[in-house]
């Protein structure tokens, strides 16, 4: 049975490996737990709150993609640039934040609200940004480059699979295996957000030219988003930098 940790043992747990430091020196993590949720009762002022979330970054969106290729977004090229020091080609496996800006203007995918909560303040502030269940993680959160080997829980045509990364990626993973491939790119099945999560760790991932405090900014923001989604939500955060 994996260890319980408390979300401040967690988080001081939680790392990010040199030669991920090495590979972009202007790399920062904010990792955020929110206690205390219960999104399946959130009142109907909380739904349309982040309904209200949803709608201003779709506009954003529009707003941003009218003035620039999305791919020389600024951060968003960032990104892009992140992703070939690896080896992964940007075109084929968009990081978090270029796919949901992509797809914005369109309407963002409507999952639970969690997760729509978590996807427009990812839009809003232009980062990636990535929502898990950490009662069920094994161990902390730690990105490391990957050796290949580790196993990571998806589904390929529906059903559940088990995949590896390549050689040299860059994961989040725990003591069990990936969750997260491609820095933010899939998350894995097993660590899912859903409207039964009361207590969730959320991943901001930053890179030039975000500050740090654009990071923490986009954090405040998600803290607020997720303050009305439980009677008493409590919100343990910690800056991972270099």
């Amino acid at each position: 049975m994996p260890e319980a940790l408390s979300a401040a043992e967690f988080l001081a747990r939680s790392r990010v490996d040199a030669d991920v430091f090495a590979l972009r020196p202007d790399y920062r993590a904010l990792l955020l737990v929110a206690e205390g949720l219960d999104p399946a009762t959130a009142d109907p002022a909380q739904r349309a709150r982040v309904d209200g979330l949803v709608a201003a970054a779709e506009e954003h969106a529009r707003t941003v993609l009218e003035a620039t290729p999305v791919d020389q977004v600024p951060h968003i090229a960032s990104w892009r640039d992140a992703y070939r020091a690896f080896g992964s080609k940007p075109q084929r496996t968009r990081n978090s934040v270029e796919a949901l800006t992509r797809r914005a203007p369109g309407g963002l995918p409507r999952v639970n609200t969690l997760t729509d909560a978590y996807n427009a303040i990812s839009v809003l502030h232009q980062i990636p940004l990535g929502g898990e269940d950490m009662t069920r993680y094994d161990g902390p959160a730690r990105l490391a480059r990957a050796t290949g080997e580790e196993d990571f829980d998806t589904a390929a045509d529906g059903a559940p699979v088990i995949e590896h990364p390549e050689p040299g990626e860059v994961i989040w993973r725990d003591d069990r295996g990936v969750t997260c491939r491609r820095w933010n790119w899939r998350q894995c099945r097993r660590t899912a957000l859903t409207d039964q999560t009361h207590t969730a760790l959320f991943i901001l991932d930053a890179l030039a030219p975000l500050t740090d405090a654009d990071v923490l900014a986009a954090g405040d923001a998600l803290a607020s988003a997720l303050s009305g989604l439980g009677p008493d939500v409590q919100i343990t955060r910690r800056l991972l930098a270099g």
